[in-house]
């Protein structure tokens, strides 16, 4: 799985003011991203806003992003939730001929114990006919992976290949770093914490803010899985603020907002969200102009 080490990106779903999918934004998106070095992109994570999609409209997503591609780089398809049955059923749905592996955020609101959370991946990797990376990310989903599970499902279910972890907990990165199989990645799912997670020793990122600067998260994944922490830490203190800036009214609000700004899509989301506020739009124009 070495394509799916360094920078991969969260793609955002444009969508238009009648609040369809606008596909030629997604279009301009992907070639943004392809042409900043991102290392690989995941289509369907949860910053896409997969909540408010119909099961249709992932399949056009799933097979447009694919096309459009065209094997330039690898992809990851996000499938993910909190009912195990109809994820193995989505699986066996999408055609996922052209992904590299799957991105499935660990189950929301359910609050499922470890037992269950074990059971929930074990079921997941049994049907799944590509590598699973596990998504953690308590903030949202209401309960942690803990590092033990973690390691559980790495070493007993072999296409199992690592975690998206986005728990902010050092401690328990450092478990899984001194606990995991030499092969599993461990992926940083904030883009804040990224540089201090791979100097750790994890093998990348999987970044929201890449979506409207692909460059400058590229260069400074690239640097820091080189070792050039100096000149990474650089790039990650001019980024600090923009950073904050896609999360503050919410995500992807945020990212979204910048990337109208840099006229490569607009900022409808779909309700509940709704976009930042004209406050944060101009604190955004500030910070753009800055970098």
């Amino acid at each position: 799985m070495k394509g799916l080490i360094g920078s991969g990106v969260a793609l955002i779903t444009p969508f238009k003011e009648d609040n369809n999918i606008d596909f030629e934004a997604l279009g301009k998106l992907i070639e943004h991203q392809i042409a900043g070095g991102i290392n690989y992109l995941v289509s369907l994570g949860t910053t896409g806003e997969t909540a408010t999609l119909s099961k249709q409209e992932k399949k056009e997503i799933l097979h447009f992003t694919a096309e459009k591609v065209n094997g330039r780089v690898p992809l990851v398809g996000g499938i993910g939730g909190n009912n195990t049955k109809e994820i193995i059923d989505n699986i066996n749905y999408f055609d996922l001929s052209k992904y590299s592996a799957l991105l499935s955020v660990s189950p929301y609101y359910n609050k499922p114990t470890q037992e269950g959370i074990y059971q929930h991946y074990k079921a997941i990797s049994q049907a799944s006919p590509l590598p699973v990376i596990l998504y953690n990310v308590p903030g949202r989903t209401g309960s942690n992976i803990e590092a033990k599970t973690t390691i559980r499902l790495a070493r007993e279910c072999s296409n199992v290949i690592g975690i998206k972890e986005a728990s902010g907990n050092f401690m328990q990165y450092s478990e899984i770093m001194r606990d995991k199989p030499d092969e599993f990645l461990l992926i940083s799912g904030d883009d804040a914490l990224a540089l201090p997670m791979i100097a750790l020793g994890a093998s990348g990122l999987i970044s929201v803010l890449a979506n409207a600067l692909p460059a400058e998260v590229s260069e400074l994944t690239k640097l820091s899985l080189e070792g050039d922490f100096t000149k990474a830490a650089k790039i990650h203190t001019d980024l600090i603020e923009t950073m904050n800036l896609c999360f503050v009214e919410g995500n992807p609000a945020g990212v979204k907002a910048i990337l109208q700004q840099k006229g490569i899509c607009e900022d409808w989301l779909r309700l509940p969200l709704t976009p930042v506020s004209d406050a944060t739009r101009n604190r955004i124009a500030t910070e753009l102009e800055k970098l």
